[in-house]
């Protein structure tokens, strides 16, 4: 439980082991050297999709929450920043060697596409580190942020999920709030497009309110795309044009592992409307939650998802677990397999959205062409 004295916290030191995730782009090489196992250059989703999720379910939920009276000393301690801030480095560090590998040829193609999958999970992982930095208001966190984007280049998403996704999220007009019945095949190609849609959009209108051009040193989409572009340009004028396919599989299956965990945190769940027809503030019901331990120590508690868009101004540290939010049966990285699995998702997660409102299907985000399906065939929840 908490030192109430000092509002130390029970995990504090195993945030740290976050950043075993841009790490695990260090281990290929050294692992297949001493091995002599080809195997593990495929070591990122052998950590990500099979070892996180068998950790959750050993290890099981956490449940402790900070105490209201440490909320400022633990938002203060710079110890929480540096936990995010040295993924970066490791990230960067990660991506040079898998450069270098790509870019030699002793790596036959199969191998190389089981490292640019590995890098592909760090760079996903990374855009969660940006997620907590993005939200901060310090300049240098949001900096930070951007340049977690560059190996994904998706940069805008600096600007979707502040301004648009918390603002729609949990509706059926954001892109990012996946609908019952809806498949994550489906919602990929919706979310990309709509995000970046959306993305222009809001970062036009917000240069326009400011007296600026699209083409202003302003435009923060801009911003990340233009550290995306240096970041490759540089790699390939260092490593050659044969890394330039490696690089773009790498931020695709990063920019899809993002949008993946994105259709878990949201799916089916639709915020009330206000008498006047506006949507109510988002409150912790509007979010899937999860408070698996390992996962939550990976992801910076982003499982902690409901009190993360009631206060979107919570540091990681201080994130509370609450009892009116829907909870998961395994934490996000099962999920995320449960998801490329259609029917096997709908089996384990369309009743549970049905639970949560009580058996009425008219209270669901229902994907448009299936709504009566649903309130003919789910009345009662079942």
């Amino acid at each position: 439980m908490w030192a109430s004295e000092r509002g130390r916290d029970p995990k504090r030191h195993l945030w740290m082991l976050g950043l075993i995730a841009p790490a695990s782009a260090l281990l290929p090489s050294q692992l297949v050297y001493r091995t002599g196992l080809p195997v593990f250059w495929w070591i990122g989703p052998m950590i990500v999709l099979v070892a996180i999720p068998l950790l959750d379910v050993l290890i099981g939920e956490d449940g402790s929450n900070p105490r209201d009276e440490d909320y400022e000393l633990l938002s203060a301690d710079r110890y929480y920043r540096w936990c995010t801030y040295l993924f970066l480095p490791v990230q960067l560090v990660g991506l040079l060697l898998a450069c270098a590998m790509w870019g030699g040829a002793e790596l036959g193609t199969w191998d190389k596409i089981g490292l640019a999958t590995t890098l592909g999970l760090v760079s996903g992982i990374g855009i969660n580190a940006a997620h907590e930095l993005g939200h901060r208001a310090e300049h240098l966190e949001r900096w930070l942020a951007k340049i977690a984007l560059a190996q994904s280049g998706y940069g805008h998403f600096f600007v979707e999920h502040n301004r648009g996704h918390h603002v729609r999220v949990a509706t059926p007009g954001d892109p990012a709030s996946a609908r019952l019945g809806e498949s994550l095949y489906a919602f990929l190609p919706r979310t990309v497009a709509g995000g970046f849609r959306s993305a222009l959009r809001l970062e036009r209108e917000r240069l326009a309110r400011t007296g600026s051009g699209w083409w202003s040193p302003r435009n923060h989409i801009l911003q990340a795309w233009t550290m995306t572009l240096v970041l490759f340009s540089a790699l390939i004028a260092g490593f050659g044009w044969e890394i330039a396919p490696w690089l773009l599989l790498q931020a695709v299956i990063g920019a899809g592992l993002l949008e993946t965990v994105n259709y878990v945190e949201h799916y089916g769940l639709l915020r009330e409307r206000r008498p006047d027809g506006r949507w109510a503030r988002c409150s912790p019901r509007d979010s899937w939650n999860s408070d698996h331990l390992v996962t939550n120590i990976f992801l910076f508690h982003l499982q902690r998802h409901s009190d993360h868009h009631a206060n979107p101004g919570r540091r990681y540290q201080t994130l509370r677990s609450t009892e009116v939010a829907p909870q998961l049966p395994a934490g996000y990285a099962g999920m995320i397999v449960l998801a490329v699995l259609p029917p096997l998702w709908r089996r384990v997660m369309d009743h549970r959205v049905l639970a949560h409102y009580g058996g009425d299907a008219a209270r669901a985000n229902i994907q448009p062409g299936k709504r009566e399906h649903y309130l003919a065939a789910l009345p009662s929840g079942r």
